[in-house]
């Protein structure tokens, strides 16, 4: 199979973010996976730009809320969720490409909870009010 047809029939995107690297999960309609990837920071968005729309998962955390705010223009559905509730879908031992693989079930679940988006003038609210200097998240480059 080409890798063109495989980025066609990506439906559900699980990406687990990390300061340098992000690793990729993707399946097709059916739930058979149809991608594994690892990425740089400057490779994703240009990336998921190329993809056609499709449902995308992230794990919540700073970070995350830009990435929606920079894959919502290309069409995708963007949703993000909490860690401790993308937790319980790991399989195995915990390495980033497990991870994504997780997130991706995880998005697909119908009870899921997610975390509404943010806009940067929320965050900004939320860094001024302290809670957010003490969460650590390896995405967000400092």
């Amino acid at each position: 199979m080409k890798k063109d047809n495989k980025k066609a029939q990506v439906a559900v995107l699980g990406i687990d973010l990390a300061k340098k690297s992000f690793q990729l999960h993707g399946v097709d309609q059916s739930g058979n996976t149809v991608l594994r990837k690892k990425l740089s920071r400057n490779q994703l968005s240009a990336f998921v730009a190329r993809l056609p729309a499709c449902l995308i998962g992230m794990e919540a955390c700073g970070g995350a809320h830009h990435w929606v705010r920079a894959f919502k223009p290309f069409g995708h559905r963007v949703r993000i969720m909490a860690p401790q509730f993308v937790k319980p879908y790991v399989k195995s031992n915990k390495n980033d490409a497990v991870d994504a693989e997780a997130i991706c079930e995880a998005v697909q679940r119908p009870n899921m909870r997610f975390v509404p988006e943010k806009s940067i003038e929320q965050q900004d609210m939320q860094r001024v009010n302290g809670w957010v200097s003490w969460f650590p998240c390896s995405c967000i480059q400092r």
